[in-house]
């Protein structure tokens, strides 16, 4: 009996996930026709998800829910990215961090209209609000840690305000690339890449003694 139960839950499991990924990417889905999210219906989204009312919220409360999930998965991809970058390496870290970049702004081009539903709601919901700080906070704190490693291993000035410094190429980082992406047809993005990184390397991580 226990067998028969565990591949019931399992099956079970199965469903909701599908279940999910489809709404998620019906709202993905809408959201690529350049349509504001505030103008998009629960009822359009279960008519792009082929699902009925009582099976959307049965897994979200709301469209903001939906949003904030779709926000999360993004923040989790591009914390990854962050992750993987490690001044320690022997590569020169402008070059490195030029390559960052440019995977992030790929990031951001590809989920453009997520992004812009986000800034959107976030304005005016709390939830949407507090999943979208979430995202640069967690590349505020993985930036503070490296600044005050690579101080503490001498490597940039001991005068550097570590914390200041996170905020600002991490925070300030985030609308320059917005507003990149909002102005840029794509044709600029490795040259705004690349002076990205030698601001940001070679004013903090190797920021001359004064």
């Amino acid at each position: 009996m226990r067998s028969v139960t565990r591949r019931r839950s399992t099956h079970h499991a199965v469903q909701a996930e599908a279940t999910e990924a489809r709404l998620l990417s019906a709202v993905t889905q809408l959201l690529g026709t350049g349509e504001p999210f505030t103008a998009i219906s629960v009822q359009r989204i279960i008519d792009q998800a082929g699902v009925s009312r009582a099976t959307f919220y049965a897994h979200f409360r709301g469209k903001s829910d939906i949003l904030a999930r779709l926000s999360a998965q993004l923040r989790e991809s591009l914390l990854a990215l962050a992750r993987q970058w490690d001044p320690a390496v022997g590569e020169n870290g402008a070059d490195r961090y030029t390559r960052f970049f440019e995977e992030v702004i790929v990031v951001h081009r590809t989920h453009r209209s997520l992004i812009t539903a986000i800034r959107e709601v976030a304005a005016y919901d709390p939830e949407v609000s507090d999943f979208y700080t979430a995202d640069l906070e967690g590349f505020d704190e993985h930036v503070l840690e490296t600044l005050l490693a690579e101080q503490e291993a001498g490597s940039t000035t001991r005068d550097l305000d570590a914390v200041a410094a996170s905020r600002i190429i991490v925070w300030g980082g985030g609308q320059a690339i917005a507003r990149h992406i909002s102005v840029d047809d794509g044709s600029g993005d490795a040259s705004f890449a690349r002076e990205l990184a030698r601001i940001w390397w070679y004013g903090a991580y190797r920021r001359p003694a004064e």
